[in-house]
């Protein structure tokens, strides 16, 4: 999964050497990733009303769920 958001991220910002992801393991077998941008790229990651970044956690929670794993993006 974070592979494919990473993908995603540098795909859509103008600086890719400075998007990072960090996988945080949570309590009840989740995981969650939490993506980090440059303060320039951060709006073009949220997009109008949230619409990019509400299409990035849907991508994401689907490959999840096919791989029987629980992922949510921040």
């Amino acid at each position: 999964m974070k592979e494919l958001l990473l993908y995603m991220a540098k795909s859509l910002v103008d600086d890719p050497e400075r998007v990072e992801v960090r996988e945080i393991e949570g309590e009840d077998g989740g995981t969650t990733l939490e993506l980090h941008v440059a303060p320039e790229d951060l709006g073009k990651l949220i997009g109008r009303q949230g619409r990019i970044a509400r299409e990035i956690r849907t991508i994401v929670k689907s490959v999840a769920q096919r791989t029987g794993q629980k992922v949510t993006v921040e």
